[in-house]
């Protein structure tokens, strides 16, 4: 999970050029007379190219944008945020994309951008490299900053494209998204918010709990809590391995604060990252006797899941500004563990101050989540919300109150963190696709008269839409 708790572009924004073929509109030239789209973002103030990248049916530009460093005071310094467009048609409504973390600046297309067949526009969280200020001052990194960010590119992009702007992302994307849909409500037609935790009261976490209690079958449930115990009672044994393993690929701990410390919290986000990021059916690659498994075997299976790279230095770093939002704002759940005898857990687990270094301060702020969940529970409009019902992140989730209009909360059966709408049940997919498609202005008369005849506009592109899977426990 804290992989999962493992969550940039300071002013530059890549363009890039992208072609697809199987799309259900051809990229159209421009009208004679008229400026091509590369010139007209560049003509915007503050944007400048890293690089165009070719892509058939698109044109895929990296950019970086200038941003203020503080957005309540402009004058005191900027950076340069990365950003990228896939640009459709200026005649196509626009997906603003943002995962919380970097920026991929390989072409792609997220789930809402297919179905509308739009331009997409993605934008890196700030203060992760290389959109971070130098000097970092890191009490400018919090939500309001970020959608700040989100709100000077949409002005600034607007123009340009000005047809029906939708906002999405997921998990820490999702909850990006939210913030932003809070602070500038008037911004976007419609929000896509997928797996998006909603830590309201940080120190109650019982929700997180029950999950654990419940989630999947009791076999499965068993064969990841033998491995997880196993791992421990095993410590000397597995520790002198990781020791080796650190010594090989140059590791140190000095953030979390040693070896042990390290170890035990990848042991602890074993359970956690099983239900993130496999399925139910993924439980037969899971040692089914962990106490007469060899350290091979424990060593293998959680290395794969967890990942012992990460709680190291060297893995921790990328993401400093998700832990520092993590202990100033978002929230992280703390769990237990009732399987495993108190003698076996030295530390427990850690909260973010432990994989922040020391020399950044760090202080909670408990009013942040509880604004933004009074706010969506009140207010929300034309917002989605799609949860994986085997997704530990779910077990906090957005919920909507009697003031919110034309808003959803769905949850895919058996999904996990990759929860997508196309894994609904059918009458919810349909319902879905038909409001993302009504909210971007591109609903068909047949689906305006009959949402369940709502399908994605764009065919589905194996490179352009394929998920690749972040082995991290961030959110």
């Amino acid at each position: 999970m804290r992989k999962a708790l493992r969550w940039l572009l300071a002013l530059t924004v890549l363009i890039g050029a992208l072609s697809t073929a199987g799309t259900a509109t051809a990229v159209q030239p421009e009208a004679e007379g008229t400026t091509d789209i590369k010139d007209r973002l560049l003509a915007i103030p503050g944007m400048s190219l890293v690089e165009e990248k070719p892509y058939p049916g698109y044109r895929f530009f990296v950019l970086n944008f200038t941003q203020p460093v503080d957005h309540r005071s402009p004058a005191k310094g900027t950076f340069q945020q990365r950003i990228t467009v896939l640009h459709k048609d200026v005649s196509r409504p626009t997906v603003f994309y943002t995962s919380g973390y970097n920026v991929s600046t390989t072409p792609s297309r997220r789930e809402p951008t297919q179905i509308v067949d739009g331009n997409q526009v993605s934008m890196e969280y700030r203060y992760f490299t290389p959109s971070r200020p130098s000097p970092a001052d890191w009490t400018k990194l919090d939500i309001w900053q970020a959608a700040s960010d989100q709100h000077r590119i949409f002005k600034a992009l607007k123009p340009v494209y000005d047809k029906k702007w939708l906002s999405t992302g997921g998990s820490k994307g999702g909850m990006t998204a939210t913030y932003y849909e809070r602070f500038y409500p008037r911004d976007m037609d419609g929000v896509v918010a997928y797996v998006a935790p909603n830590d309201v009261v940080n120190k109650e976490d019982s929700a997180y709990d029950r999950f654990f209690a419940t989630v999947g079958t009791k076999e499965c449930r068993d064969r990841l809590n033998g491995v997880q115990r196993e791992a421990l009672v095993r410590r000397e044994s597995l520790e002198k391995r990781y020791e080796a393993y650190a010594a090989d690929n140059g590791y140190t701990f000095h953030t979390v604060g040693s070896l042990d410390k390290a170890y035990e919290a990848t042991v602890l986000d074993y359970v956690w990252g099983f239900w993130q990021y496999s399925l139910l059916s993924d439980c037969g690659t899971i040692p089914a006797d962990a106490k007469n498994a060899t350290d091979d075997e424990l060593w293998n299976t959680l290395d794969t899941v967890a990942g012992f790279s990460f709680y190291t230095d060297q893995g921790l770093e990328p993401y400093t500004p998700y832990y520092y939002q993590a202990g100033t704002q978002l929230g992280a759940p703390t769990i237990h563990f009732p399987h495993i005898e108190k003698q076996y857990i030295r530390y427990g687990y850690l909260p973010p101050r432990y994989f922040v270094p020391r020399d950044i301060e760090m202080n909670f702020q408990p009013w942040a989540m509880r604004d933004v969940d009074t706010w969506v529970r009140d207010n929300a409009r034309r917002m989605l919300f799609v949860y994986g019902e085997n997704d530990p992140w779910g077990a906090e989730p957005f919920r909507l109150g009697k003031g919110a209009r034309d808003s959803y909360v769905f949850t895919a059966p058996g999904a996990n963190h990759g929860a997508r709408v196309a894994g609904l049940i059918d009458s919810e997919k349909a319902l879905a696709t038909a409001k993302i498609l009504e909210w971007a202005g591109v609903a068909p008369a047949s689906v305006q008269a009959d949402p369940s005849k709502a399908r994605p506009l764009a065919k589905y592109d194996a490179k352009l839409d394929k998920r690749g899977v972040e082995r991290t426990l961030r959110p």
